[in-house]
């Protein structure tokens, strides 16, 4: 099966997994509150399962989304869409640029699901990682808008910081994020909704992706990233 990712430079292969898909209570993002915070937030432990065994499979998706789990070589190309910055890129300010990551067998897993009617993405990641998201939050609240420039093309990221969702986890945090790019004459503008987790040395995160002003399908995305983070926690016991 072949999926063309919203934002991505290139069509990337994968192979679809049957599973069966489980009920999930639906944090309410937008409600009161700006700490989804229910431990210390350090998450240093390790979870000893491999990312695969924990990642959602495309049986989880609700069924207007057409989901594959990506190869490993295509995560990294991924996960820079997903960070609205692209790999390579010059960023102005120059601390804004995301922290290196990882790649590779159990480094990092992503599992995709494409609405193609609604041209959307919803992407669940699983990334090891070695410090608390608090730290990311504190790095993504000093770079609300961000200029990127890659071979001649710019592209401005704005990122604002929503309420966390409210979740068994050691941390949590919501963020929105739009990347515009073009001229005066073309304007292309890239939404994201990402909510993310960590449990011990695992960070999860659930992104909705769209072009323009269309609201995002949050309740497939929030239903979604609830049952990404049930299974990483499931795996600690």
């Amino acid at each position: 099966m072949t999926l063309a990712l919203a934002g991505c430079s290139s069509d990337v292969s994968g192979v679809a997994e049957p599973d069966g898909a489980a009920g999930a209570v639906v944090p309410d993002i937008t409600g009161p509150g700006t700490s989804g915070s229910n431990g210390p937030g350090t998450g240093t432990g390790t979870i000893a399962a491999p990312l695969s065994s924990m990642l959602l499979t495309p049986a989880d998706f609700p069924a207007k989304y057409e989901a594959l789990v990506l190869p490993d070589d295509a995560v990294e190309q991924a996960t820079s869409d997903l960070d609205g910055i692209p790999a390579g890129a010059t960023v102005d300010p120059a601390g804004c640029k995301p922290p290196p990551q990882e790649f590779g067998p159990d480094a990092a897993a992503l599992i995709v699901g494409t609405d193609n009617a609604a041209r959307a993405t919803i992407s669940v990641e699983l990334a090891r990682v070695d410090r608390p998201l608090a730290t990311r939050e504190a790095e993504l609240e000093q770079c609300p808008e961000v200029t990127t420039t890659r071979n001649g093309a710019t592209a401005t990221v704005t990122t604002t910081m929503l309420p966390a969702p409210p979740l068994n986890a050691d941390d949590t945090m919501a963020i929105r994020q739009t990347v515009t790019s073009g001229n005066a004459d073309q304007t292309v503008t890239q939404s994201m909704l990402r909510l993310v987790a960590q449990v011990d040395d695992v960070r999860i995160s659930a992104t909705h992706m769209s072009f323009g002003d269309a609201a995002p399908d949050s309740a497939a995305l929030d239903q979604l990233f609830t049952e990404a983070v049930q299974k990483v926690t499931a795996a600690q016991k």
